[in-house]
């Protein structure tokens, strides 16, 4: 993979936490790609890609960092209720 530097100012008061420059790049790369997902511009199988880890565990970096994987909408989800209610229904017959 072709690689790009950008220059990215930090307060140095990062650096004071314990964080070295390797840790913040790795932060910084892993958070723009979460970013990029959250956001519908790549998917979770080219943000796993990018990350170089598996879709699988890039699912558990979503859930660890507090990010929603799925987002519905709220008729989306109305729609998901639904259908769970008539699974209930088919269950209790």
């Amino acid at each position: 993979m072709i690689e790009a530097t950008v220059e990215v100012r930090v307060p140095s008061s990062i650096l004071q936490l314990g964080f070295d420059r390797d840790e913040i790049q790795r932060r910084m790369v892993e958070m723009l790609i979460i970013s990029l997902f959250a956001e519908g511009h790549i998917s979770s199988g080219k943000a796993a890609r990018l990350l170089n880890i598996s879709r699988v565990e890039f699912l558990a970096l979503l859930r660890l960092r507090g990010v929603a994987y799925i987002n519905y909408t709220a008729d989306e989800l109305a729609v998901e209720f639904e259908a769970v209610d008539q699974l209930k229904i088919r269950a209790t017959r």
